[in-house]
């Protein structure tokens, strides 16, 4: 899973999309280990491919467009938490609430720290980037993705011609940002410097520029011997903006209310899913073309069978069950003429007695037999309780003379229920 984090401009320099579109902003893509598979500067417009690819994009404002606050709010589910921040925050501000988004961290000594940001501005970021096809938005702080330690300072500066912004990190809970315009870029190093010296009077100061300005904030200090001391100023680098954003919390962008983007790739299914579907259909007419020729040809066999029977019986009116009614008629046909049926008692009784014959030559202690009676074309053999019953040998005998025995449950008696297997 690929991440394309872009550092933005303030909004003083692209309050629309079409400004927006047209900026170069510094972005890298990072790959799911950890890795910087790109980095560069580009505007956003040339990076609509890259953006659509991305797994997930992290947007990190200018510290000028996200104010931080550190609000005393005693523990809060939630849902309350959410309806109580406006109110909380009103006396903070100098515009309506409702016309912002409102974030809270977590819960710390019974503060919290809450950003806020202009909401038609973080609606701008994300209509934009879906549009681009971003998939899943996260919008953070640029201030609270840099290192927080106690008694250090740390500021980053984003240039964008005259306008310099300045997100500060005072300590881990507290963060501040501002936009200045310089008439030049030698004057802007000495009036950053000046006005980061105000701003923090006393600690050490980590200041990370643009890789073109490190020279001149360089020389702007090696006059002032006292600042020198308190500052330390390297290059800027994607490395310290990457691991500060893994661990901030605040999520401007999930504070508008709606959804920022698919988590989930459909473009790469596409093709998949269309196979899969045309596979499915293919099955579906398939099983509805083998239904209708089975149906078809159930149909036809029933027919067949309708006319035999009525070619044999052409006075019946009423045909159900062609097969049955044919059965019926023939066995009807036996008994009038003198030939019994397979399932009729005589039928039945002739060959279990032959059969019991056989078996009981073969037993040294015959078992002898309380009751034989004839229901529902099966005859019922019943042996006294405690007799052993040579169930295994007669059933065997009377399946090679065409009749099965099974053994009734749920009684005390031995019962032998015998029918013709036909």
């Amino acid at each position: 899973m690929s991440t394309l984090y872009i550092r933005l401009p303030s909004r003083a320099v692209a309050d629309n999309a079409q400004q927006l579109a047209t900026q170069a902003c510094p972005f890298a893509l990072v790959s799911n280990a950890g890795t910087i598979e790109r980095e560069g500067a580009a505007q956003l417009s040339s990076l609509t491919e890259t953006i659509a690819k991305a797994q997930r994009v992290v947007l990190l404002l200018a510290g000028s467009d996200a104010t931080l606050l550190r609000v005393q709010i005693p523990p809060l589910s939630a849902a309350t938490l959410k309806a109580a921040l406006p109110n909380l925050v009103e006396e903070h501000l100098l515009c309506n609430p409702a016309e912002c988004v409102i974030v809270s961290a977590g819960f710390s000594d019974g503060f919290r720290t809450i950003a806020i940001a202009y909401r038609d501005w973080i609606d701008i970021l994300t209509k934009t980037f879906i549009a681009f096809g971003a998939r899943h938005i996260t919008a953070l702080p640029s201030q609270m993705c840099l290192p927080g330690q106690a008694g250090t300072a740390t500021v980053a500066l984003s240039e964008q011609d005259s306008c310099i912004d300045i997100s500060l990190r005072l300590s881990e809970p507290n963060g501040v940002g501002l936009a200045i315009n310089a008439e030049s870029k030698q004057t802007a190093a000495h009036e950053v410097i000046q006005i980061l010296s105000a701003l923090v009077p006393a600690g050490t100061i980590t200041l990370y520029v643009p890789q073109g300005s490190l020279q001149n904030y360089q020389e702007s200090l090696a006059a002032n011997h006292e600042l020198k001391q308190r500052f330390n100023i390297s290059a800027d680098n994607w490395t310290r903006w990457i691991e500060g954003a893994r661990e901030a919390r605040l999520d401007l962008a999930a504070g508008i209310g709606k959804k920022t983007g698919s988590a989930f790739n459909w473009h790469h299914w596409r093709w998949p899913l269309v196979l899969g579907g045309a596979v499915l259909m293919i099955n579906v007419v398939a099983l509805n073309i083998e239904w209708w020729h089975m149906k078809s040809e159930g149909d036809s066999l029933r027919s067949a069978m309708v006319q035999i029977y009525r070619s044999a019986y052409p006075s019946e009116s009423v045909i159900i069950d062609p097969l049955a009614q044919m059965q019926q008629k023939l066995a009807m046909a036996k008994r009038d003429s003198g030939l019994a049926a397979a399932d009729d008692f005589t039928a039945i009784t002739a060959v279990f007695g032959e059969a019991w014959s056989g078996v009981l030559a073969t037993l040294a202690s015959p078992p002898s037999i309380s009751g034989l009676e004839y229901r529902d074309r099966s005859l019922m053999v019943r042996f006294k309780p405690g007799i052993d019953a040579p169930t295994r040998q007669m059933k065997t005998a009377l399946a090679e003379r065409g009749l099965l025995l099974d053994l009734t449950p749920g009684q005390s008696d031995v019962i032998w229920q015998i029918r013709s297997a036909k």
